[in-house]
């Protein structure tokens, strides 16, 4: 007796789950990977600690001016919580680029051309490592939002579930950019190079140690601070992400947080689409 063929919508559900269990597995396997890498881990716990408890206490006393021998701070926060949110960004940003380190791997040890040739699609594939490269990076993130009694910041449900998201976003637009920087390198140790290139001018200018006085004008601020310095962190995409944390994190602002939602939602398609180009290359 000859089988009946699949009808048209069963075959199509039939490929959606392969497609849905493919990524999975992809994702599963890059959170898997990086629970298991005790380096990633350390540097997830000790550079918040780092960074909130020592930098941030350390560079407290001399955020603050004195106006008519009364001192007050540049803004209205001390630099322990001023840098708060940045540090999550950072954590996010190091471990969202750090895992696209898997790429390069993959493609070294063949698994990624046995992968290529499954019934997958190569968008899937994309898509499972960058998802499971930002799970990681938002569960390092979490790991300052720990810390955040100490900074003396006080959050709410509400409040965390919205610096989830935005985590999550910039989690995924930056494992893009690690995952673009990975195609473009043929070696670990050229992708640690390429990628720390990135990752500091981009944090170091996008307004996270210090701030842009929000009580002076465009014009002003190009005469306080040198005008490249100024050009460069207003371009700046990470300047808006961090700044929409701080309005989550601190309720503090220097530009419209939405548009920190849309840069990032934008940087994340264009970043996801050019690793995609690039990957359909390989």
């Amino acid at each position: 007796m000859t089988p009946t063929p699949p009808t048209p919508s069963a075959a199509r559900r039939s490929a959606l789950l392969v497609q849905l269990g493919g990524l999975y597995g992809i994702w599963l396997r890059e959170v898997k990977r990086a629970i298991r890498d005790r380096g990633q881990l350390v540097g997830g716990i000790s550079r918040p600690i780092l960074w909130v408890l020592i930098l941030g206490i350390g560079l407290n006393p001399y955020f603050r001016g004195e106006v008519y021998g009364e001192v007050t701070f540049v803004v209205p926060f001390t630099y322990l919580q001023f840098i708060f949110p940045a540090v999550v960004a950072l954590n996010i940003m190091y471990t969202s680029v750090q895992s696209a380190v898997s790429v390069i791997w993959d493609r070294e040890f063949g698994f990624l051309r046995e992968v290529l040739v499954s019934p997958m699609s190569r968008s899937t594939i994309l898509l499972g490592k960058v998802l499971g490269g930002a799970t990681v990076a938002v569960v390092h993130g979490c790991l300052v939002l720990l810390l955040a009694r100490f900074a003396d910041v006080s959050l709410t449900l509400s409040e965390v579930i919205q610096a989830l998201g935005l985590m999550a976003m910039l989690a995924f637009a930056l494992t893009s950019l690690g995952v673009v920087i990975a195609n473009r390198t043929s070696s670990f140790a050229g992708f640690g190079v390429f990628s720390n290139a990135v990752i500091l001018p981009l944090y170091f200018t996008s307004s996270s140690i210090f701030p842009l006085d929000p009580a002076l004008t465009g014009a002003q601020t190009r005469v306080v601070y040198p005008e490249w310095l100024v050009t460069i962190v207003e371009y700046n995409p990470l300047t808006y992400a961090v700044d929409a944390l701080r309005g989550v994190l601190i309720d503090y602002t220097q530009f419209d947080p939405r548009i920190g939602i849309a840069v990032m939602a934008v940087a994340g398609i264009v970043l996801f689409a050019i690793a995609l180009f690039d990957f359909h290359r390989a």
